[in-house]
């Protein structure tokens, strides 16, 4: 028998409680913000986040990833670095350069871009942010490009290769990340 978690069994019978408790539009506060926050951390992960030893000669503060390991490391001073595990861009989709990051937004909305609705027509043309919308809990967005660096909804694909160039992390790296970034932040991608 698997030992009880008395967090989020508390955190769990809460979210029951507003669900039943709280009619329709006012529980749409548990869709995003910090209730839904609260909620992200309690999610297990399938690759944790750590401190590693980083022998890169990159300056603190940049954003590095690793596509063929599927990992982005936030960059720390003293050669160490916060290790994320992250999806990257399926085979035709990947990339690698160097860019900025411009803008950063919490529980973004979410637009389809027109080439990949053309790809895949039932997608909405738009998507108010929250649990179910594809960014996740945060979005870095990168230069002028249709990339960002993401939440997702979809914990499984972390560490696989499987989105549209973007880079995919759990919502609960994806708001730590958030929160040490600025806007101006050098992110460089490799293969």
């Amino acid at each position: 028998m698997r030992p009880v978690n008395a967090a989020r069994t508390g955190a769990l019978l809460l979210a029951s409680l507003f669900a039943v408790a709280v009619p329709r539009p006012a529980a749409a506060f548990l869709d995003s913000g910090p209730v839904a926050d609260f909620f992200n951390e309690l999610k297990p992960q399938s690759i944790g986040r750590e401190v590693v030893t980083y022998p890169g000669k990159e300056a603190p503060g940049t954003i590095v990833v690793s596509t063929s390991q599927r990992r982005l490391y936030y960059v720390l001073p003293g050669g160490r670095a916060v290790r994320y595990g992250v999806g990257v861009g399926r085979s035709g989709f990947s990339w690698a350069g160097a860019k900025t990051v411009t803008m950063k937004k919490e529980w973004p909305d979410w637009r389809p871009p027109e080439q990949m609705r053309r790809r895949e027509p039932d997608l909405p043309r738009f998507m108010a942010g929250g649990q179910g919308n594809p960014l996740g809990a945060r979005a870095l967005y990168l230069g002028s490009t249709l990339y960002r660096i993401h939440g997702s909804n979809e914990a499984d694909t972390i560490g696989t290769a499987v989105s549209s160039g973007c880079i995919r992390m759990t919502n609960k790296d994806v708001a730590d990340l958030y929160d040490r970034a600025r806007v101006g932040t050098r992110v460089v991608v490799r293969n």
